[in-house]
């Protein structure tokens, strides 16, 4: 009788050991959520700083490009680009290239750094 309670025992430690790893493993999961969670909330700032940046961006180059009376579509022509990328760029959803800023800069007739200036 002693080999089959020795064998339940082992089995029974066997399950302790197994649930107590998968607790550990869970606890540790659980863990790296939280630290994830508080550098997403945290990161609030800088994520709307950028949103800033490149809404910036776009409305200084909308206003460079409404002064001059041209359209999107005259901007885009010139640089050999879509009106969509110039609509995205003054939009805030993408940023042009530094060769497209540069030749943004050269069609308004303003050095790069004065488009740029304006970012906050």
């Amino acid at each position: 009788m002693a080999p089959a309670a020795s064998g339940i025992s082992f089995a029974i430690i066997l399950w302790l050991i197994l649930g107590l790893i998968s607790l550990c493993s869970f606890i540790y999961l659980f863990i790296l959520l939280v630290k994830a969670l508080r550098k997403y909330i945290n990161s609030a700032d800088a994520r709307k700083e950028q949103h800033a940046i490149k809404k910036s961006l776009g409305e200084t180059l909308r206003e460079y490009r409404t002064e001059r009376k041209m359209t999107q579509e005259f901007v885009a022509e010139h640089l050999g680009i879509s009106r969509q990328a110039v609509s995205k760029w003054e939009s805030g959803i993408s940023e042009p290239s530094t060769s497209n800023l540069l030749a943004l800069a050269k069609l308004f007739g303003v050095p790069a750094e004065e488009l740029l200036a304006n970012i906050h």
